[in-house]
């Protein structure tokens, strides 16, 4: 059974890369968010792959797939849904937003304004949506693939703390190495490749992956060193805003995924390591006055992790 989900996966990664070049590992860490049963945020440019390789994950799945462009006018009822009165039967009935489906695609979710970023909290949270004092589930496999632009760009809003603290990761594309574009543009010569992808796994192939996923075993030793990690944040003199219990979390969990899709039927401490970033970086904020000196987060992240050991095994 654990072959066949692998093999699924494996499926999953060649379709999408046939859209996305040379970005495996981008799209490894978009597939870990979701095997992990998380959600994840991909900042970036304009114009480097981040909506492409979140549609192309969407289309290679037979899967329920919804999309919401953010803007500085959208409302929450946009996302969520609103209740409208019916004519026929003189009642109100709930009609659904975008947000019910199994993957959602939040495009650009820095460019709406906080009241409407926050309408999510909920749906990522807790996987369902309260509208009107009613509380409507959602699919189980719900996942949110987020882009952003960087916040130095015109036209758009910082992402609260409590709802970047809902994504498992924060990854970036970057630009594709010179063959990776060649390939790209001769790919693109005559037709769009993302008009034919068709799907090449179905929902219950990612449910069986999450069931793997979650039997992916933890030492003592690895779950400590997680702990460890993280309580340095909470005492380090430039972070103001520590990481959370659900940073721990997140970060076992996707240890676990990221171990399935690496191979492995236990977290080494190792993979640990290579995904503290994505997993707590965007989650930490740093005191004013470490802003003030130039310093970036990710350099004190570093030195955090250079002073914490790593497990032996």
């Amino acid at each position: 059974m654990t072959q066949n989900s692998h093999k699924a996966y494996e499926l999953l990664l060649k379709n999408v890369g046939t859209i996305i070049h040379g970005k495996d590992e981008s799209i490894k860490l978009v597939l870990t968010a979701w095997f992990a049963g998380g959600h994840i945020l991909i900042e970036d440019n304009p114009g480097t792959g981040k909506t492409m390789l979140a549609k192309s994950v969407a289309k290679s799945v037979n899967i329920e797939f919804g999309r919401v462009q953010f803007t500085p006018d959208l409302l929450p009822s946009d996302i969520t849904g609103s209740m409208i009165y019916d004519e026929t039967s003189k009642e109100f009935q709930f009609n659904r937003g975008p947000v019910f489906s199994s993957i959602l695609l939040a495009d650009e979710i820095n460019r709406a304004t906080p009241r409407t970023q926050s309408a999510l909290l909920e749906a990522m949270g807790e996987f369902q949506v309260t509208v009107d004092r009613s509380t409507h589930k959602l699919d189980s496999e719900f996942f949110v693939i987020a882009t952003q632009n960087p916040i130095e760009q015109h036209g758009t809003f910082p992402l609260p703390e409590a709802q970047l603290d809902r994504f498992s990761m924060k990854i970036g594309m970057g630009y594709p190495g010179r063959e990776s574009e060649l390939q790209m543009l001769m790919g693109r010569l005559n037709d769009d490749p993302f008009s034919k992808l068709a799907a090449v796994v179905r929902k219950e192939h990612i449910q069986e992956i999450k069931k793997v996923v979650a039997g992916i075993k933890l030492t003592e030793a690895t779950m400590k060193y997680i702990l460890d990690v993280v309580e340095k944040t909470r005492s380090h003199p430039e972070i103001s805003l520590p990481a959370s219990p659900r940073a721990s979390i997140s970060l076992m969990k996707i240890g676990q995924a990221y171990s399935f899709i690496s191979g492995d039927d236990f977290v080494r401490p190792g993979t640990i390591y290579k995904l503290l970033p994505y997993v707590l970086e965007h989650r930490i904020a740093q005191t004013n006055e470490s802003r003030f000196q130039g310093r970036k987060k990710s350099e004190i992240l570093a030195e955090i992790l250079d002073k914490v050991r790593v497990p032996t095994k």
